[in-house]
């Protein structure tokens, strides 16, 4: 390239010394240089105008015949046309295959715009969410789709979890929509159909209410006799008596089981928030330390501490029902001689209700299946404490419905911390008669 702008520099000069030689002889030596730098400039704006011509009416044509500087430009031009043509073609086979795989896909797929505009969707969409290509296209993703739940989840940005909700044309129709930031924060909504799957999860939330109701009945006969006749024990043979106290012990673990099931019922099935309001946290935790007192019989310590002053909103039966399932499981499997601390404490995202014990630990492999119903990380010792495999699912369902979550950090041998994070959102001001740093202990 070089090369050839030297050699079109010499061409100028050699053209200037050729029109003043020519003009010397006539002593207008300036005349002459000028007619030769106007012959230059007349090719130059022919070439310019070539190229204008060629990009403007024929650019997938070969560009026009020129020699030295103007004939590279040319070159490298068309060169550069071509590689574009080639790119944008991959591109748009591209773009077709993607297309095509996502109008095969049986879910709903909308593209959307750094405004939230509707570029693209597939016939599922259409199916599931009655979009229509002459009407809809361009048109914002909540013109469409007002339902109040999927409006404030578009707009929070935060899409680590599905929404669930009924589609906007039919609602007999229950779709789970998540939402995937990409590019120049664009969207990509997908919607998926999970109506069957709604339906058999609710069967099976009407099973297990209806089978624990009709349950609880029978049970509550059973232990009102068997109560009876263990205050006869005197009166019957030792075998016999023994007999009575095993029952006896069973249909109470039956009937825990029985509660727990129709709390989880309970917790699955209502909205919540009815009876929301600021708690007493302080009591209501010194509550729970003397009754996890009373089942360890005195063979492990408690502490409680309050070290945040603004106080938790939410329902009192909840969230006394979880804070007790995570003390009640520390005394079961913490160990004897144990100290076990509950704390209402600050937190990166708000505050937290922390139940935590120095016992054996966990192995961190249990701990993503912890919240499972009826998971047992020692089945054995499980079901020698009395434990339903029901607490920890509870404390999930409750920390749900209050916008909140549990952390659990725990290692063999290192203890166990059950960290239940509430959402700023859930925290309102600090009551005068509740002191900034609280302590009681045993």
């Amino acid at each position: 390239m070089k090369r050839l702008w030297k050699k079109e520099l010499w061409r100028l000069v050699g053209l200037t010394a050729l029109g003043g030689v020519l003009g010397w002889p006539f002593s207008a030596i300036g005349i002459g240089v000028a007619i030769a730098l106007g012959l230059q400039l007349a090719y130059q704006l022919r070439q310019l105008s070539a190229l204008h011509d060629w990009l403007a009416n024929h650019p997938h044509e070969e560009p026009p015949a020129a020699s030295g500087l103007w004939g590279e430009l040319f070159d490298r031009l068309y060169r550069y046309q071509k590689g574009q043509r080639i790119t944008q073609r991959r591109l748009r086979d591209t773009l077709s295959r993607i297309q095509e795989s996502s109008e095969a896909m049986r879910d709903s797929v909308v593209m959307l715009d750094r405004h939230g505009d509707m570029e693209w969707w597939n016939s599922a969409a259409e199916r599931m969410l009655g979009l229509k290509p002459a009407h809809d296209r361009g048109q914002h993703i909540t013109n469409l789709l007002r339902d109040p739940s999927f409006v404030d989840y578009f707009q929070a940005r935060e899409y680590r979890e599905p929404l669930t909700m009924t589609s906007p044309i039919d609602e007999q129709m229950i779709l789970q929509f998540q939402i995937t930031l990409y590019g120049d924060d664009e969207r990509l909504v997908m919607a998926r159909d999970i109506t069957r799957l709604h339906r058999l999860e609710q069967m099976r939330r009407d099973f297990v209410a209806n089978v624990s109701h009709e349950l609880r009945t029978p049970l509550t006969v059973l232990s009102g006799y068997l109560e009876t006749y263990s205050g006869m024990t005197d009166q019957l043979p030792g075998r016999m008596s023994r007999g009575i106290e095993q029952m006896r012990g069973q249909t109470t673990r039956m009937q825990n089981l029985v509660n727990d099931l129709l709390l989880l019922s309970r917790l699955e099935i209502d909205q919540g928030g009815q009876d929301d309001a600021p708690l007493e946290l302080a009591s209501m935790m010194d509550n729970i330390r003397r009754d996890a007192e009373a089942l360890s019989s005195g063979s492990q310590h408690f502490e409680v501490i309050i070290d945040e002053a603004r106080r938790l909103v939410g329902s009192e039966k909840e969230i006394h029902s979880a804070l007790s399932n995570l003390v009640f499981n520390a005394v079961r499997y913490a160990g004897e001689d144990r100290h076990i601390t509950l704390r209402w404490a600050s937190h990166a995202d708000g505050a937290c209700l922390e139940v935590a014990d120095d016992g054996e630990g966990i192995d961190p492999h249990h701990i993503p299946r912890l919240t499972e119903r009826f998971y047992r990380v020692d089945k054995g010792r499980s079901t020698a404490t009395g434990g339903t495999g029901l607490g920890l699912a509870i404390v999930k369902h409750v920390l749900l419905r209050h916008q909140a979550w549990l952390e659990i950090d725990s290692h063999p041998g290192a203890g166990a911390t059950f960290r239940c994070v509430f959402p700023r959102e859930r925290l309102a001001s600090a009551q005068s008669e509740i002191p900034a740093a609280l302590t009681t202990s045993d």
